[in-house]
């Protein structure tokens, strides 16, 4: 038994040598196969992960839907039918009308002229005589200082010109007998020339005193304060009862005129080349002011004048532009957007704003075609008034074009309008402002939500 153990045993050293001998050494793994054993597990990793991104698709394609997807999306961009037919659209008419070609900015309402009243006089402040805010004309009282000081002096200098004045006569009446004494030989010239110095002396007194009465009875003028230009009176500086007085810096009340009243802005100087023309030809050019959101037309008026240089450091050029304000709708230091109306194109192709589609290529819209598809037309816009915009080349007269619900369209779609299209197409295509505040009422009155692609849209553009 102890034979048999002992043979086994070196059989099996045997077979240890053997495999030493083949494949290294005895309990290290073979360097390849373990490389070999991390490259397919990388693969398979690989595999995996791939398989996991793609299961949607692959599971679409199992099941048939895949193909059914594919086929409707050629359809909707060929025919633009699949589950949801016809595509619904808000389309416009292309018109003919006039816009202007203008300059756009931002200004600020400045008064025609701006006085801060201060007293000439010092003195107490009795009383003012308007209301804070309200409407003043030239020549109106405002306030009223206490006027018994300036009184006294216009007396003092009163009585002081009578006393000369009587002296005076006094003088003339002596020099008159002079001169008589002097021809019958009974004085000497010497005092006759004397009595007519004193005389002339008095005459100076006079006029001295003549001065000075009309010198306190201006001061006494001043006491009552009057409005030097029409114009709404600002607030209070000063509350009756203060001691005023020549030197105060705010004064007592600021007057600013409204009627007429002015507007600066400023223009870029590179759309100077475009100004300069038409305002070296001396015809008036027309000045339109909208509110902070360009939505209400507040005044027209003409531009007045520009200034002579270039502000360096904005690049910018200022000009003033006068207006009537009879409503009254224009403050001092309003904001308000400026458009500079340099001339009209009376014929011009319009279209709303919001029809225009941008890309890569250029400016677009979907022209709508008699079997109700639509195409891609590429336009050159012009000026813009609004929301509607002028056509330069694309576009022909009766037209139509898609105004609303273009997000879904593409090349060849199927369109379809609301049963109420002929007020859709009457409010798109307005010649005017006038004619397009009308299609807009009957846009919203009829379509609702449909309104609201198309002001997103235009406010965009």
């Amino acid at each position: 038994m102890a034979v048999q153990q002992e043979e086994q045993r070196v059989h099996d050293s045997a077979l240890e040598v053997r495999g030493a001998a083949d494949h290294g050494t005895p309990g290290k793994p073979d360097p390849r196969h373990s490389r070999w054993r991390w490259f397919v597990g990388l693969i398979l990793l690989l595999l995996l992960g791939t398989a996991w991104q793609q299961w949607p698709q692959l599971t679409l394609l199992w099941s048939g839907k895949g193909e059914k997807r594919e086929e409707a999306g050629k359809g909707g961009k060929g025919e633009g039918r699949g589950k949801g037919g016809p595509i619904p659209v808000v389309t416009a008419v292309v018109t003919t009308g006039a816009i202007p070609i203008q300059l756009d900015a931002l200004g600020t309402v400045t008064p025609g002229q701006w006085v801060v009243v201060r007293s000439r006089v010092d003195g107490p402040l009795l009383r003012y005589a308007f209301k804070e805010g309200e409407l003043v004309e030239a020549g109106q009282l405002l306030a009223e200082i206490d006027a018994k000081p300036f009184q006294i002096q216009l007396e003092q200098a009163k009585g002081q010109l009578l006393r000369d004045q009587a002296l005076l006569a006094n003088a003339q009446r002596d020099a008159q007998r002079y001169r008589t004494l002097l021809k019958e030989d009974s004085v000497s010239r010497q005092q006759a020339d004397t009595q007519l110095s004193l005389v002339q002396q008095y005459q100076g007194s006079v006029q001295v005193d003549q001065a000075l009465v009309e010198s306190a009875a201006l001061q006494l003028s001043y006491t009552r304060i009057t409005a030097p230009i029409t114009g709404i009176a600002g607030l209070h500086q000063v509350d009756p009862g203060n001691m005023i007085r020549q030197s105060d810096a705010n004064g007592l009340v600021a007057i600013a005129q409204i009627r007429p009243i002015q507007v600066l802005f400023t223009l870029a100087e590179d759309q100077l080349p475009r100004l300069l023309p038409y305002w070296q030809k001396g015809n008036p050019l027309k000045v339109i002011l909208f509110d902070r959101e360009r939505k209400n037309r507040l005044a027209e008026g003409k531009l007045l004048t520009l200034d002579n240089q270039i502000d360096s450091s904005t690049g910018t050029v200022k000009l003033k532009a006068e207006f009537a304000n009879e409503e009254g709708r224009l403050f001092p230091n309003q904001f308000v957007n400026v458009s500079l109306v340099l001339e009209e194109r009376p014929a011009a192709l319009l279209i709303p704003s919001a029809a225009l589609q941008r890309s890569r290529k250029g400016t677009y819209v979907f022209r709508v075609q008699e079997d109700q598809t639509v195409t891609q037309q590429m336009v050159k816009p012009g000026p813009v008034q609004g929301e509607v915009t002028a056509i330069d080349e694309g576009l022909q007269a009766g037209e139509k074009i898609v105004v609303a619900g273009v997000d879904k369209l593409r090349e060849g779609s199927r369109i379809q309008e609301p049963a109420n299209e002929g007020g859709a197409d009457k409010g798109g295509g307005a010649g005017g402002g006038k004619a397009g505040g009308e299609g807009k009422k009957e846009r919203k009155g009829g379509q609702g939500g449909a309104n609201e692609p198309r002001k997103g849209a235009a406010g965009g553009g």
